[in-house]
């Protein structure tokens, strides 16, 4: 499981400082979630599709992100036409969709995918170490970076175990079902992943201790601002904020 692969490329996306990216997501998210109409989150939707143009990323697999995101999206189109009071409404006959959810449903769904597609234009074209020293840089608490720097480092390390884990059981032939069996089955599996990982992580703790690890991560080499840098946070941050008051 790569959760960097977005982070290997040479895109002018890739070269920027990271500290930049994850301020301009930030304006970007927090004006994209306060819009209103759906007019003004389609256009953010259209300025992060050109920011991942930008970041010459991978189709299939952005596409498999994006599926996988939207599946909880996806949600929002069942329970909120037909829950929402307010007229006027679509009548199919059996169920009633206000016209109103329909368009806050849309607008939720342009503003969820145009923030997660900025996010991985502008973020996942970074290294995990990248981001998170930049948030050190950025002063973000010393321990949120480290809690978040070790979770996304090692969300791979438990995905391994769980690989391994689930091969061992199907080459004993082990089959899926409703059944009895296969619902113990699925907790083995559950209680072995979980001690799995709780050994896994005494073992890394131990090696980070022995290494010198006092709480953080020391760093010896450092961002430099460019030129570059500040000429793409003030246009993009300029074009967020316009985008904003059309």
């Amino acid at each position: 499981m790569h959760l960097e692969v977005f982070a290997e490329g040479n895109s002018f996306l890739h070269k920027l400082d990271p500290r930049i990216k994850i301020l301009v997501l930030l304006l970007f998210a927090i004006f994209c979630a306060i819009s209103q109409n759906l007019l003004i989150p389609f256009i953010y939707l259209l300025l992060s599709i050109f920011l991942v143009w930008l970041a010459k990323l991978h189709f299939k697999t952005l596409l498999n992100r994006i599926i996988g995101a939207n599946f909880f999206i996806f949600f929002i189109w069942i329970f909120i036409p037909i829950s929402y009071q307010k007229n006027p409404y679509i009548d199919l006959g059996i169920i009633k969709l206000s016209w109103e959810g329909v368009k806050y449903a849309l607008s939720i769904t342009l503003k969820c995918n145009a923030i997660i597609l900025a996010t991985i234009a502008l973020l996942a074209t970074s290294s995990i170490f990248s981001i998170a020293h930049a948030m050190s840089h950025l002063k973000v608490p010393d321990k949120l970076v480290m809690i978040f720097f070790l979770f996304y480092r090692y969300i791979s390390v438990i995905h391994e175990e769980y690989i391994k884990i689930k091969r061992a059981v199907l080459a004993r032939g082990f089959k899926s079902g409703t059944n009895l069996h296969t619902y113990k089955t699925y907790a083995y599996i559950v209680g072995a992943l979980l001690i799995k990982s709780f050994q896994r992580s005494t073992e890394i703790y131990r090696a980070m201790l022995a290494r010198g690890f006092n709480g953080i991560f020391p760093l010896y080499e450092h961002f430099e601002l460019k030129k570059i840098d500040f000429l793409f946070g003030i246009i993009l941050s300029i074009i967020v904020i316009l985008i904003y008051f059309l």
